[in-house]
């Protein structure tokens, strides 16, 4: 297939100006942020030891939480601030996005600004100091006029540190909400769209270079006291902050415009793409923030900062009502519709049709050959056998619930990336995965599912989500309404398979597939 006929070509460069804009809009604040922060904190402990030793250690402390996990800490925390404030006040604010996001990576970017600050500041001769004190300088007048200009080398070296660092970490942004060039690399490694994953890392890649090129002009320019150099740096950055606040660079917001969240895999891209097709025929804007991580996503909907996705009843059972009971898929829905509707007004408006359970898949020849057949089949021989499974999956109750069930003991277990799960079983690295029924890469792997003949795993419907501040959105349920019931497990898993490297379809087209099989039922 040639690139320009590609698919996925055409689809990166249409998110292009809303993914590069919010890139390029989130880094700028976070970065003005963490200099705001940081410069003047080096002026203030630059003659006080002890304080500049508490205020590096605490920014060095910070570099070593990993990006991903600062980002994801500040949304629970804003989140309750924002209850807290319109608790008090009755002022309330999204904890979803760029606040968590700007505020994150402002205390990434103040380490190297603060260290370099100091050390420039402290690695002057004294005698540059006496002698501005000499000619009649105050304090203030020595710093800015003589020791700021002479540091300011050592000191744009840190801030241009910082903006990489801050453009680079701004692609972890997504599992939070904020829209950025991060959504590519998400979406690609989720649905194996290797063209979306190297055009997100190259743009990423590219615009940290830009950054870093014109702050270095800016330096020199100033250190050569060109004001041709100075002013072409200004003009460069001043045409990011325009891409990044120009219009539809950006998320739609506003009142009319439906928030449709999703989880990080192929299965919920394709199905966000189809709520959205749906809104889009009744007349609806609607806005996809995805990718978002499966600890966001419920408090979000719950919190109005999106407005509807596809949830599945045994994540809710297992993890929000923390029942570890096996009961029937219509006792299990029924009572997770109730509670939902009972604990947070958030409207179940019915399931799609499917299940998409967590299940153990091996090879169906190994299968075959060690007679496996069920869980119960496969825990004697657990111990000689490796499993693989996302990074979630062995910190779930469900996995507790399967090895307490079944006494499973493999004799080595590992998390990957859910795309890597099938060419690591296919290759021989590991015996055994944690897959889903409605995974089409089951049957595409040769791969067989083992029956929970003891229904540790509760039941797994998707079911349609909606918030509470759109509960009473007759249009919205209407809109919605023909998906449910419609989709079956074959055309689900058919539907997932379309995606991926080697049938190069995107999401939607995956959708608008979706969407005429079920024409085609009715």
């Amino acid at each position: 297939m040639s690139w320009p006929a590609d698919p996925r070509i055409a689809d990166a460069f249409a998110h292009l100006p809303d993914y590069f804009g919010n890139h390029v809009r989130v880094s700028l604040i976070a970065l003005a942020l963490g200099l705001a922060l940081s410069l003047p904190l080096a002026l203030l402990c630059l003659r006080r030891p002890v304080l500049r030793a508490a205020a590096l250690a605490v920014t060095s402390i910070v570099q070593t939480i990993p990006g991903l996990a600062l980002l994801a800490l500040f949304y629970p925390l804003l989140l309750a601030l924002a209850s807290l404030s319109e608790e008090l006040t009755g002022v309330s604010f999204s904890a979803l996005g760029l606040l968590p996001s700007v505020l994150a990576l402002a205390l990434y970017s103040m380490l190297p600004v603060l260290r370099n600050t100091i050390t420039g500041l402290g690695s002057i001769d004294p005698a540059v100091r006496e002698a501005a004190q000499g000619v009649g300088m105050t304090p203030r007048q020595s710093l800015t006029m003589v020791e700021l200009p002479l540091a300011m080398p050592v000191i744009m070296a840190g801030i241009r540190t910082a903006a990489v660092w801050v453009v680079g970490t701004a692609t972890l942004s997504t599992p939070i909400g904020q829209t950025s060039l991060g959504n590519y690399i998400f979406a690609g490694l989720q649905t194996q769209n290797w063209v979306s994953v190297l055009f997100g890392c190259v743009a990423a890649a590219l615009l940290a270079l830009a950054i870093d090129q014109l702050l270095a002009l800016m330096e020199s320019g100033a250190a050569k006291r060109s004001r041709g150099r100075i002013a072409a740096s200004a003009l460069g950055l001043l045409v990011l902050i325009a891409l990044a606040f120009a219009p539809g660079g950006g998320n739609a917001s506003g009142a009319k415009n439906y928030v449709i969240g999703t989880k990080p895999f192929a299965e919920q891209y394709v199905l966000a793409s189809l709520i959205g097709e749906r809104l889009a025929a009744s007349g609806m804007t609607a806005t996809v923030r995805e990718g978002l991580g499966s600890a966001v996503i419920f408090d979000a909907l719950v919190a109005g900062d999106i407005d509807v996705y596809v949830e599945y009843t045994g994540t809710i059972w297992a993890n929000q009502m923390k029942r570890n009971d096996a009961r029937p898929r219509e006792q299990v829905l029924a009572a997770v519709t109730r509670w939902l509707k009972d604990r947070y007004n958030v409207t179940v408006l019915g399931g799609l049709g499917f299940e998409n359970a967590y299940a153990l898949a091996m090879s169906k020849q190994r299968a075959d050959a060690l007679g496996i057949r069920t869980l119960s089949d496969l825990g004697p021989h657990s111990p000689d056998l490796s499993i693989a499974g996302d990074y979630e999956f062995f910190a779930r109750p469900e996995w507790q619930a399967l090895r307490a069930t079944y006494g499973l003991m493999f004799r080595r277990q590992q998390s990957m990336q859910s795309e890597f799960m099938y060419p690591a079983i296919e290759g021989g690295d590991v015996d055994i995965i944690a897959a889903y029924t409605s995974d089409g890469r089951v049957a595409q792997y040769g791969l067989t599912t083992l029956t929970d003949d003891r229904r540790a795993i509760p039941p797994y419907d998707a079911i349609v989500l909606i918030s509470p501040r759109r509960a009473g959105d007759v249009a919205l349920a209407a809109a919605l309404r023909p998906l449910i019931g419609k989709i079956d497990v074959a055309t689900m898993r058919e539907a997932n398979r379309r995606v991926g490297s080697e049938n190069a379809q995107t999401p939607q087209a995956a959708a608008a597939w979706l969407w005429e099989q079920m024409s085609k039922q009715r």
